[in-house]
């Protein structure tokens, strides 16, 4: 079978495909042929050698994927041949608190990934498929959409009439756009395209600000949450947008720490972060059941993912040239021989 190996992290020229032995699934274990794989910013910052976790050169890269499954292990007792499914961002956290140890099993950063034909995995580790989704667009849950989920609706869950604010076009954002109107709020969301505001307000977004003329956005969120400031903010940017969400978040409401897509490295000022009375969450993902719990949502909400192109497997190179450009609007994926 065909993969790709991160060999070093020198940019896409550390991408090489190779060829691997057909793994053969041990007691417990589901063989999937993959038909899908969708990339997330992790796997742009690991290829740059910018993650802030531990990774290892020369794995398979990639964290989501979706598939069928071709061959099952003694035991299995979850899934049948033919079945239709999805892995799991995070394989040893099943349910409930978080695990510490979480990062140690990491898909693409700690042990090999998803771009690859056929995957050897746990039963427990995989989710059945929405039947309303196309491969590709399964693949896109894993990580973005069960990371919006997460940041919607662990703690205090956003409620019907309350105000999200969403940054960017990326994976996570519209994922968190769609859900949050799902879940009945309304959502400011920003962006510096006017062509892509059009297209947010086409997803349902309220209100929407362009961040590059309007330096203070913080504050014009906050104008558009009644004055008093937004529930949820869902924060991806990290250091360069920290200090606008804290000016639009209202006193007990959340910032949802999840990112850091914004190159500016700015301090945090400590008043301002005690003076906002915002509570602060940080977001690795979810478990095997939140993206249950996010799978069974979509289906009833006929939520589609929001794709921005399809590449081919020997195109590879090509798709994460195309994510570390940035003007994507939603999530970009690779479609694997097997489909």
């Amino acid at each position: 079978m065909k993969a790709y190996r991160l060999n070093d992290f020198t940019g896409v020229s550390g991408l090489v495909m190779v060829d691997e032995p057909m793994p053969v699934p041990q007691r417990g274990e589901v063989l999937v042929a993959v038909h899908a794989a969708s990339l997330n910013f992790r796997d742009i910052a690991m290829m740059r050698n910018e993650y802030p976790v531990t990774h290892r050169k020369g794995l398979i890269p990639l964290s989501d994927a979706a598939g069928q499954v071709a061959a099952v292990g003694e035991g299995v007792d979850r899934f049948k041949i033919g079945d239709r499914v999805m892995g799991v961002f995070h394989p040893t956290w099943q349910g409930g608190r978080m695990p510490a140890d979480v990062n140690k099993h990491a898909y693409g950063a700690i042990t090999d990934g998803w771009l690859v034909e056929y995957k050897a995995v746990n039963q427990q580790d995989l989710v059945s498929i929405p039947a309303e989704l196309s491969f590709e667009e399964a693949a896109t849950l894993p990580c973005a959409a069960l990371t919006a989920w997460s940041a919607l609706t662990l703690g205090e869950p956003v409620r019907s009439g309350q105000t999200v604010l969403v940054q960017g076009t990326r994976g996570v954002a519209l994922f968190a756009l769609q859900l949050a109107k799902a879940l009945g709020a309304r959502v400011i969301a920003t962006t510096s395209s006017p062509g892509k505001a059009d297209r947010l307000m086409a997803l349902g977004a309220d209100h929407v600000i362009n961040y590059v003329s309007d330096l203070e956005w913080g504050s014009t969120a906050k104008h558009w949450a009644g004055g008093i400031g937004v529930d949820r903010v869902i924060e991806v940017g990290g250091p360069g947008t920290m200090a606008q969400s804290l000016r639009a978040v209202r006193p007990g409401g959340e910032i949802s720490a999840i990112g850091f897509l914004s190159s500016k490295t700015r301090e945090i000022d400590f008043f301002s972060l005690f003076g906002s009375g915002a509570n602060f969450r940080h977001i690795s993902v979810g478990s095997r059941e939140g993206l249950e719990d996010l799978s069974a949502s979509i289906s009833m909400s006929a939520i589609r993912p929001a794709i921005d192109r399809v590449f081919e497997f020997e195109d590879v190179r090509e798709a994460f040239s195309y994510v570390d450009c940035g003007s994507h609007f939603g999530k970009v994926v690779v479609r694997l021989p097997a489909a």
